[in-house]
């Protein structure tokens, strides 16, 4: 299986959006959660559509678990990169 192809920068909602990384579902959604907790917008993006919000109840009855992208504003990708201790794309 084969990881879907994400943009490293993409334009969203009129905005130049950061990915921060490709990883599964689930993890993403723990990474939005510290973000969210640090004033940071997230947003996951799934090889069928953008989602700003993470509805349990997607999670809970299998919604798309595969691999996603995880995007911030790039104004907030520094604030984002401290708050996961990480480095840039």
């Amino acid at each position: 299986m084969t990881r879907p192809p994400y943009e490293d920068r993409v334009l969203y909602q009129g905005d130049v959006w950061v990915r921060l990384d490709t990883l599964p579902r689930l993890l993403a959604e723990g990474w939005r959660r510290t973000l969210a907790e640090g004033g940071v917008v997230s947003v996951v993006r799934t090889p069928f559509q953008w989602a700003m919000g993470s509805p349990v109840i997607e999670i809970e009855t299998g919604g798309y678990m595969g691999d996603v992208g995880l995007y911030v504003p790039e104004v907030q990708l520094e604030e984002a990169l401290q708050l996961l201790g990480g480095s840039p794309p």
